[in-house]
């Protein structure tokens, strides 16, 4: 029978425990440090560290990006080189349909970004923001450097031509991400430290390792070009199917059939995938962590600084709640200047600003530092808008993926 989440009284009995297991971070810190504990104490736990570490491709852009870095004057904190500063990871998934992926998805030459987001952690490590970048904006890209020399001349077009292009014209995936990564700083001012690749196989790997996940279809479902049939209810998909529930864009309950509907059901998706890692207790059952962490390991390409990095700064954000993880999109609207296409709206300059404000992203833009108050008689100068105090958007139960922001504990869909 369908369950519905529309009130705290009728969610599963595994979700109420998770809200519970929010409350207390301790046992989140707990369990956290026990990991660290067993990942680099004795012969056994060290070569599980090193196993997982190995798992994780490298791609090395750094040759290929033409914007510097900060860099910080004091020395870095040699297990999280990026304590005590806000962190911007962009997140690639890969249409890669060669090997396994394309017995997945099926065999297709090249490759292309399907995808994207902008995941910012805070300096505090008490946020997470992600934001989805629809791949059919409309936006300038550079001059793109490629792997063996020579560059891409700058053109306008959508945002996932910058993937297709790196790959198409410098052969390799480098060229395809810092294509990517320089189109993001070109339109949005943001440089992403770090750059993960993920592909079809390692996503439905995730999935598995965590025993499913489980989601409100709110309408039937039967999708076109994808292996997707589902009734309207609650549903808990396995690996293969959360995939497809993915990729799916076209067919009967999947609205007018475009990648920026899509979106919703995306960030939905993994949004209940980490609600699931706290209902079941991944993060302090080790064996249900173990496999978790060998399946995620699996699927990622990441910059070798990330590589080496990733897990003091995965500690670092152990105290991050559910209801501080927000999901929201670019603002757009459709594009005048290409028939199924969108165009970023004047809202997308302030989420820009607040990104590189380190504040919420959906809080109203502060005033420049230094500017005067609002009464125009020189008061005192307004503090950094770093220093604003996070707000955590109030839960609802009428937040429209894709559309609106919304948290791990907000419901974007009712299930009767």
């Amino acid at each position: 029978m369908p369950t519905t989440r529309h009130t705290a009284a009728h969610r599963p009995r595994a979700a109420r425990h998770a809200r519970r297991l929010r409350g207390r971070p301790w046992l989140r810190v707990t369990a956290v440090t026990a990991v660290a504990v067993v990942a680099f104490a004795g012969t056994a736990a060290g070569a599980l560290y090193l196993r997982l570490r190995g798992n994780v491709e490298t791609v090395d852009t750094s040759g290929l990006i033409d914007v510097p870095l900060p860099t910080d004057t004091a020395p870095p904190d040699p297990d999280d080189p990026s304590a005590g500063r806000a962190v911007n990871l962009l997140v690639i998934g890969s249409d890669d349909r060669s090997g396994e992926n394309g017995q997945i998805g099926g065999f297709v030459e090249g490759q292309r970004s399907d995808t994207t987001l902008l995941v910012h952690l805070s300096a505090d490590r008490q946020r997470v923001d992600v934001v989805s970048i629809p791949r059919d904006s409309r936006v300038d890209i550079p001059a793109c450097n490629l792997t063996g020399g020579g560059s891409i001349e700058p053109r306008r077009g959508n945002f996932n031509d910058a993937f297709a292009l790196g790959w198409d014209h410098g052969g390799d995936i480098a060229s395809a991400v810092a294509c990517t990564v320089m189109t993001v700083y070109e339109n949005t001012g943001i440089l992403a430290e770090h750059t993960v690749i993920v592909d079809f196989s390692g996503f439905q790997g995730m999935v598995e390792a965590i025993g499913g996940v489980s989601i409100c279809v709110p309408d039937d479902i039967d999708a076109d070009y994808v292996d997707l049939t589902l009734a309207a209810g609650q549903h808990h998909l396995d690996g293969p199917t959360a995939l497809n529930f993915a990729r799916a864009r076209k067919g009967k309950g999947l609205g007018d059939g475009s990648d920026t509907n899509r979106i919703g059901n995306q960030q939905r998706l993994v949004a209940a995938m980490v609600d699931e890692v706290f209902a079941k207790n991944v993060l302090t059952d080790v064996p249900q962590l173990v496999n978790f962490l060998g399946a995620a390991t699996q699927s990622l390409t990441v910059d070798p600084a990330l590589k080496d990095s990733m897990i003091g700064l995965a500690f670092s954000l152990r105290s991050v709640r559910a209801e501080n993880i927000t999901f929201l999109t670019v603002p757009f609207v459709d594009s005048t200047e290409k028939r199924y296409k969108v165009d970023w709206t004047a809202e997308a300059d302030t989420l820009w600003a607040n990104v590189l404000a380190d504040v919420p992203l959906t809080q109203a833009p502060a005033p420049p530092p230094g500017t005067t108050d609002g009464d125009g008689t020189g008061g005192a100068a307004t503090p950094p808008a770093t220093t604003a105090p996070p707000q955590t958007p109030t839960p609802s139960e009428t937040k429209k993926a894709g559309r609106e922001p919304f948290t791990v504990d907000d419901t974007t869909a009712v299930c009767a």
